[in-house]
């Protein structure tokens, strides 16, 4: 029996993002009703506005994918506000829920919510073992206060509510801005800009040596809708495809798909952030889901869409 009724009424709180984006696209194309509410007209951060928008519209379901987010820069520049705006976006959307009777809500975590130093692959009870990357704290424990909120409401309320935790995303709909981007984007932008400028040479942050795992944003969505459908579990889910590379073989690849035949230059000056970072994703596959974009295509597909996007736009 699914816990997700057909033709149910969603709200996706972030639509616009990477992946908002993406869960509407999933939802819309499955029969689902999807409700949406750009930020001119609804500022998640607003606790009040944001419960009464939740009271107006009572949706069957809610995907929490609004937030704050950003690479090593943004949070290492800017740590109040992906402290701050995320746990004020989620103390709204989360509480709004309850107050107007939400029967399924989905919290979207990270996969940096875990310890810099957790085994590998890291399971989901490795978090609260260790410390945490430095880098990206504050976005990390903003993150992680969402996953017990969401378990405080089960555990108090019995609200059929679940976390997920996705590993680094990317795909259409992704931010090119490269003050703020993470690492995949932004390598397509310095290397494609590198092609087109002739440049004999692109230089890259850090050794190239850290390992990370890359999942497609549509392969996300289709997980979020496995879980909203079939998981009703206390602690979160990590969503993943259960492999990854070096930064600097993802380099190579990048480099390859966008044309740019140069050297590849590391800086080592600069942080590497946390050395491995891969999930155990056997609590996910064991409810009958698996990835079905491979690296190299879900990159050259990104690249194509920037690009049609018009490289260089606002958006990028």
């Amino acid at each position: 029996m699914t816990l997700l009724a057909p033709q149910s009424r969603i709200f996706v709180a972030g639509h616009r993002g990477l992946v908002g984006s993406a869960v509407v696209r999933r939802l819309t194309a499955d029969g689902h009703q999807v409700l949406t509410r750009g930020r001119a007209d609804l500022d998640l951060r607003d606790a009040a506005a944001t419960a009464a928008y939740l009271a107006e519209t009572r949706p069957d379901a809610v995907v929490l994918a609004a937030a704050k987010v950003g690479g090593i820069m943004a949070n290492s520049t800017r740590p109040v506000e992906f402290l701050e705006d995320n746990l004020r976006i989620q103390l709204s959307v989360i509480s709004g829920s309850h107050a107007a009777g939400v029967g399924r809500l989905l919290f979207l975590g990270s996969s940096c919510i875990y310890p810099k130093f957790a085994p590998q692959p890291i399971r989901e009870d490795a978090l609260l073992t260790g410390p945490l990357e430095p880098t990206n704290e504050p976005y990390a424990l903003a993150k992680i206060a969402g996953i017990c909120q969401v378990q405080s409401y089960r555990r108090q309320f019995g609200a059929s509510w679940i976390s997920a935790m996705p590993t680094n995303l990317y795909g259409p709909g992704d931010n090119f801005d490269l003050e703020t981007s993470h690492v995949l984007p932004a390598l397509i932008r310095r290397f494609h800009e590198a092609r087109e400028s002739g440049a004999g040479h692109v230089t890259l942050w850090g050794s190239g040596s850290p390992r990370r795992e890359f999942l497609h944003v549509d392969d996300l969505a289709s997980a979020c809708v496995r879980l909203l459908e079939t998981y009703d579990g206390d602690e979160p889910v990590n969503v993943g495809c259960g492999e990854d590379l070096t930064i600097r073989a993802l380099a190579g690849t990048v480099a390859e798909v966008t044309g740019f035949s140069g050297e590849i230059r590391w800086d080592t000056t600069k942080p590497d952030g946390t050395p491995r970072k891969l999930l155990d994703v056997s609590r996910l596959t064991g409810l009958g889901w698996k990835p079905s974009i491979a690296l190299r295509d879900g990159i050259a597909g990104t690249y194509q869409w920037w690009l049609s996007e018009g490289a260089g736009s606002s958006r990028a």
